[in-house]
């Protein structure tokens, strides 16, 4: 996985000072990059009969539409309030100062259906929990979460707790 670290950007202090970001543009210009993310991302998935993706705004489109694919799963995005056309349903979660708030269709996920939920950083894991939540109120079966970054100090694992999670790259 160094390789794939050495192809992630590190900008420090950046959005604001003393915070380092990992900027994953530079993974997603390069296609040996890209498809090495990916199928790190799917293979732990492969035979596991997932029938739905669920990917999470907005980097979650990116990794979970290609994992869909990979996995010969359909898709479904989760957004922000007010970026889906039809009837959603909404869950909120906490912020360090406030809260938000995620949607999905009400028909993206079929009762009893295996879902991965995609993303490409789980940092303190609320707003995977979110997606999750709204996936188990449509009846979907979370199977498990993957993510391209992991980092580990946030603990977003112990909001988690008891789900399956797969990162890729730890930090």
């Amino acid at each position: 996985m160094d390789i794939l670290k050495s192809k992630i950007r590190n900008v420090p202090d950046f959005p604001k000072a003393g915070i380092l970001f990992y900027d994953i543009t530079t993974l997603l210009q390069d296609p040996e990059g890209f498809r090495m993310a990916i199928d790190s991302m799917a293979d732990p998935f492969r035979g596991a009969g997932i029938d739905m993706v669920v990917g999470i705004e907005s980097r979650g489109f990116i990794f979970g539409s290609a994992v869909a694919d990979r996995l010969a799963a359909g898709f479904a995005p989760v957004r922000k309030p007010g970026k889906l056309p039809s009837t959603t349903m909404r869950a909120s979660y906490d912020l360090e100062y406030g809260s938000d708030a995620l949607e999905i269709h009400d028909d993206a996920v079929k009762s009893g259906q295996r879902v991965l939920i995609v993303d490409d950083l789980l940092a303190t894991g609320g707003t995977a929990k979110a997606a999750g939540d709204l996936v188990t109120r449509l009846g979907g079966d979370v199977h498990a979460f993957a993510f391209l970054i992991e980092l580990v100090g946030l603990n977003g694992r112990d909001r988690l707790a008891g789900q399956t999670l797969h990162s890729v790259l730890k930090y």
